[in-house]
């Protein structure tokens, strides 16, 4: 049986450094998403859309491990597009307005055809609650900074500023704030928890 790392295959998007925020081109990938609205701590959606995500991707992940390919790979991280209509909100950090796009990277292995005999299983042996509302769909996110935090959520405003400063003396932001959750936040101390912290960019001149 093949054995693959993705994490190690997509090393530069992964392998972050918490001192020195780094500029990289992110290729177009697949992922399977769900979108939302509502603070993350108190939000049921949010809650329901996780435990999908996790629910369809081990679901996939299974089924292609006892295939005819046989092949067998890490689940990826938990991944999170964050905004507000109106970004003064977000920024003072008013929660329930904001909005929201959690996904899981998909291997390039994965097809859409596995995809929805995914999504049909998982719906027939669990039913997730938010099973129609996920979508495979493919992301371009091209240019962007990203960097290392360590520690809790609530402390990653001075390493985003940081990020902000670092992509303002080389251009502007664009997109949407992006996170990718490396620890298991159920078992990890906060104080080690990993985020890498990716804003979409232009780059000057």
């Amino acid at each position: 049986m093949t054995k693959i790392d993705y994490k190690k295959e997509l090393g530069e998007l992964y392998k972050v450094s918490p001192t020195v925020p780094a500029v990289v081109e992110v290729p177009p990938l697949n992922y399977l998403m769900i979108d939302g609205e509502g603070d993350p701590n108190t939000s049921q959606a949010y809650a329901d859309a996780v435990a999908t995500l996790y629910t369809v991707a081990y679901t996939i992940k299974f089924a292609i491990k006892k295939g005819p390919v046989a092949v067998d790979y890490g689940v990826m991280p938990l991944e999170g597009l964050w905004w507000a209509d109106d970004m003064r909100v977000f920024d003072a950090g008013d929660k329930s307005a904001w909005k929201w796009t959690m996904m899981i990277l998909q291997p390039p292995i994965v097809t859409a055809e596995q995809v929805a005999d995914g999504i049909d299983a998982a719906r027939r042996k669990k039913n997730p609650p938010a099973i129609d509302r996920i979508r495979f769909d493919r992301f371009d996110e091209g240019l962007v900074a990203q960097v290392l935090h360590v520690g809790p959520f609530s402390e990653e405003g001075p390493t985003i500023a940081r990020l902000h400063d670092f992509i303002g003396e080389r251009g502007a932001l664009s997109g949407k704030h992006h996170e990718i959750y490396l620890s298991d936040i159920r078992r990890a101390d906060p104080a080690r928890w990993k985020t890498i912290i990716r804003q979409p960019m232009t780059a000057r001149g």
